[in-house]
């Protein structure tokens, strides 16, 4: 019991702690985008297909990836934001069903607020579950954006924003996007530069402490940018879930009917 509540104290300590915000300067104002992902396991392995959509509507940035996976399931994430100077989330929603998760979910959150919901229901038994709140949060707040926001650093260039881990319970942590070297790739038959970076979730010593105990110590993500002139994505490696299996996104290109 003592453990416990020194680990609770911790939590309250935690939260009463200001969080510092650093918003990511736009560098390449984002504007309308179709891209074409798609989605394996780290053996290789087809999961599913996927469509990054991307518009700007009355004033700010429409932005959603989704995937439907071969197994039936579906994940659509879906992010609000404005890029006036620097990139602000405006709202956030989740959604993830089907086999491929533990469970299905659904998430909103409004960074203005704070208020968040968190909806869960158990594949084995149907049993559903509710959080409802509110989070004190920092500007630099990029779930749903942390693709956009990373491309945009300059070259070699690293950073620490905001992230809302919904486990399901929500919990604000630090991530420091960490450039991690330049990797070749290949564009058609063209040898470039991408530049990899770590995604490590800062957690702080209480509450790594804590996430070891659970056995949720979210592991450290991969994401590689083409730094030509004009910078583009080209993958990104990392678990969807708390904790969830790692799975690969890369892109893909149409290709016309023979």
């Amino acid at each position: 019991m003592k453990a416990v509540s020194v680990l609770g104290a911790a939590f309250v300590i935690a939260a009463l702690l200001p969080l510092m915000a650093a918003p990511i300067p736009v560098r390449f104002a984002e504007g309308v985008t179709h891209g074409f992902l798609v989605l394996r396991s780290l053996d290789g392995t087809i999961l599913g297909q996927g469509d990054l959509l991307q518009v700007p509507r009355n004033g700010a940035i429409d932005k959603r990836m989704i995937f439907r996976f071969k197994d039936g399931s579906f994940m659509e994430e879906h992010a609000t934001f404005t890029e006036q100077d620097v990139y602000l989330l405006k709202s956030y929603k989740m959604l993830q069903k089907g086999p491929a998760f533990a469970a299905d979910t659904e998430i909103t959150m409004t960074p203005a607020t704070g208020a968040y919901s968190v909806t869960t229901k158990d594949h084995k038994g149907g049993s559903e579950k509710v959080l409802k709140g509110t989070l004190e949060l920092p500007a630099d707040v990029y779930n749903g954006l942390i693709l956009t926001v990373v491309k945009d650093l300059a070259k070699g260039a690293g950073e620490v924003v905001h992230f809302v881990a919904f486990t399901p319970e929500p919990r604000v942590i630090e991530l420091e996007l960490a450039p991690a070297g330049e990797h070749d790739i290949t564009v058609g038959e063209l040898k470039k530069k991408a530049m990899h970076y770590l995604l490590k979730p800062r957690l702080g010593i209480w509450l790594k402490l804590f996430a070891t105990i659970l056995g949720r110590v979210p592991p450290d993500m991969h994401v590689w940018i083409l730094t030509d002139d004009v910078p583009a994505f080209v993958g990104f490696e990392g678990s969807f879930t708390a904790p969830g299996p790692v799975w690969r996104i890369e892109l893909v290109s149409p290709r016309k009917p023979d």
